[in-house]
Parts: C-alpha cells; structure tokens; sequence
C-alpha cells in the first residue's frame, strides 16, 4: 500500500515502541510442533527481509480488531472522535463519504476489509458492514470514495505524485491498517529499550510465516509485545497484534485472512458514480475546512455535551505551541515504552458532577480518582493510552501504567 503522511491519527498510536540493532535477539528460532518447518532465520535477518521486501501488487481480505477496553455509550465516542477528525455527523457539509468520518470506524470493534494494490498509483480499499460498504479507491491522479448507506461520493482529481503528495484526500486516505503498515511504524523507530527475537513460525492466509516477536524491557509500559507475522517467501507481513499487559483480547489483530500477490485486472480500481448518488468535491470540502469547521464543530459538540470549551486543547495540534512549558503545547517526560507527554491547558478540569448524567456516567466508568505531590486528579484508562488529568489543568498521557503517571505529575513538582 502507499505511503500516508496523517492517516496514522486514524488508529491505535504505535509509533512508541523503540527498536535498536543491539537489542535484536540473534539466537534462531526452530519451528515449533504443528506450524510450517523453515529454514532456521535470526531476528536481524528477518527485519532486514522486511525490508528488502518490494510487494507492489496484492489483493485480498483483512480482518481487523481493535479493543481499547473502552465502555460503549451508545456512539458517544465514536461521535467525538468523528467531530475531532473533522467528521461529517449531521448537518455537515462534507457528507458521510468523507473518509475522516468513515475510517474512524476502525477505532473499535472488529471489520473486515477487501484490499487491492497495484503499484503507487492504484490502490482499493472497501469496509465491509454487512450489506453495506464503504469504498475507497486511488486510480492516478484521481481519489473517490463512496459510501452505500448514503449513497453519497467523495471525489478529489489532480492528485499527483499517489498518496505522497496532493491534496486533502491524501491526508486521509489509506490509513495504517496493513500489517506492512503497523510493521513500519514500529520498525521505523530506534532506541535501547526493546527486545526483540523470532518466536517461531506460524500459518497465515495459507502462507508460511516468521514471528518477529517485540517487547518492551521496561518496566510500567501498558505493552506486552507486539508480533509480526511475516510472509516467509516475501518478507511482506501477514498479521500484526499488540498485546496489553492488562491480558484479554489483543488491542489490535490486523492480519490477512486471504491474500494473492498476483497484479489485480485493472477494472478493479474503475470507478462510476451510482445512479442518483450526491457528490462532495474536494475542493468543497476544503472551503470548509479552511473557515476552520471542524474545529467550530467540535467545541460545539464538546459545549453541547456540558463540557465547556476546549480549555487549551485546540491549540494542541499547532505545531507552534509544542515547546516545553507552554500551555496547550505539550512536553515529553522519559524515553521509549514509557515516554509520558505532558500538557498545561491552563484552565481547571471539568467538574463531572455538573456535566449531563449521560457524560457523568461514562466518565465515572473508567476514571479513578488519585491524588499525590501534585495534588489531586482523575486517571481515565484504556488497554493501552492512559491519561491523568490533574485538577489544576495538567494532563499526563503515555503507553503506561497509571502509576507511571502519578509518578510523572509528582517528580514535575
């Protein structure tokens, strides 16, 4: 799949782990009773197979699962999370074909994708949800998007250069669900704080696989380790989970269930606008954008909710403000697995007892009081991100225990 530069804001963080070449475990691994027996292959070599892996054309099916221990609350996070990526919710301008309010979906729960690659420039992904979908489709300089329930189109044309350059639709194209994709993100980084070895070998699609077994070695990471199915004749990875240390179902299992390397027929990225379907162009959507509607969308969303304004948070995402010490900008506490961002909003944290019962309610369900050096706070967890929110506007969030944390707040006392 091509290259994205944003659309990893769709999907559980896994950018944190931290790989160096001193830590790559360089025993072999021996095939274990009952899985495929191959050829004996070190941690080093099978990551340098990763890389050496060129797969331009593939087709197939993708099971993927996301769960973050999150309570359901009857699509209230899905509906902040669609408004906190410029989602399209009612009375939108820019329509439920926008891929921002799709791909959100991929957050939780289990979904099943049909993928087709061929090359840079012609990739297909379509989102299963039973008799409906929802298809995105990159065919040179052309992207549509199309979504069944709505029979609405997105569409952006002169996009040059696939997924690596262009316009709005390529900040949010194809998002990192592959394995190749979740592989990269965590290859990619480099550091002394990770294990890494072969754990045997493994069947995946029909394929012959090699484990690549990741784990942090310190202590208070919320990861247990991540293992990477790797395709044994290409080096193309086949499956990705990250495992929490809270145990239970992975945090995400994103694997092929069938693939074929062979090159897709070229109809397969065509595309016709249905009969009667309602078209958004780009260039629509960005309009809106530009008069900053997303943001306008969610403070309301947030103020609708009893939760005020965003009391320092939307100026988050301005790269000018990330410098230590100012507040809305954020600076990072530790290194590797356990690396903590630390934010001053400058305002005072919500009072949940005078937000809505709805809200109250969902808060009180995964946030715990805590108090220490730093005074007092709430901690709200997941499988993996967790985040403390101190009562006087700091906010600590980390790949950690909640003890880490509270550790953090107090030593920046």
């Amino acid at each position: 799949m091509a290259a994205q530069r944003k659309t990893s804001r769709y999907v559980v963080p896994v950018a944190v782990a931290g790989i160096a070449a001193a830590t790559i475990g360089l025993v072999p691994a021996l095939a274990a009773s009952g899985d495929p027996d191959l050829p004996e292959i070190t941690a080093q070599q099978l990551i340098e197979k990763i890389a050496a892996s060129d797969t331009q054309t593939l087709s197939g099916t993708l099971k993927v699962s996301t769960d973050l221990g999150l309570p359901a609350f009857d699509g209230l996070l899905g509906g902040i999370a669609e408004g906190m990526a410029g989602g399209s919710g009612e009375g939108s301008d820019e329509g439920t074909a926008d891929p921002s309010a799709q791909l959100t979906k991929l957050l939780s729960g289990s979904h099943t994708l049909r993928i087709a690659a061929d090359g840079p420039e012609r990739q297909k992904l379509t989102l299963l949800d039973g008799k409906e979908q929802y298809s995105l489709v990159h065919n040179g300089d052309e992207v549509w998007a199309y979504d069944s329930r709505s029979n609405e189109v997105f569409h952006e044309k002169g996009v040059e250069g696939g997924a690596e350059e262009g316009g709005r639709a390529q900040e949010k194209e194809f998002p990192a669900t592959s394995p190749k994709e979740l592989a990269d993100e965590v290859l990619k980084a480099a550091g002394d704080t990770t294990s890494i070895t072969v754990g045997g070998t493994a069947k995946v699609a029909g394929r012959d696989a090699y484990r690549l077994v990741v784990e942090p070695k310190q202590q208070g990471s919320t990861v247990d380790s991540i293992t990477i199915a790797v395709d044994a004749a290409t080096g193309t990875p086949l499956k990705f989970t990250l495992a929490s240390t809270t145990g239970g179902k992975p945090v995400l299992d994103a694997g092929f269930t069938k693939v074929d390397f062979g090159k897709p027929a070229a109809s397969e990225f065509d595309f016709a606008v249905p009969e009667g379907a309602k078209v958004t162009e780009a260039d629509e959507a960005d309009a809106a954008h530009e008069a900053g509607k997303a943001q306008k969308d969610l403070e309301k969303e947030l103020g609708d909710l009893g939760l005020g304004d965003l009391g320092g948070f939307g100026n988050f995402g301005n790269p000018e403000n990330f410098e230590n010490g100012e507040k809305g900008g954020f600076d990072v506490i530790g290194e590797g697995w356990t690396a903590i961002a630390r934010m001053d909003t400058g305002a005072q944290a919500p009072k949940t007892e005078e937000a809505p019962k709805e809200v109250q309610g969902f808060l009180d369900s995964f946030g715990d009081k805590v108090s220490g050096k730093f005074g007092s706070g709430t901690v709200f967890t997941t499988k993996l991100v967790n985040a403390l929110m101190t009562d006087d506007g700091k906010v600590y969030i980390g790949a950690v225990t909640p003890q880490k944390l509270v550790e953090a707040a107090n030593s920046a006392k």
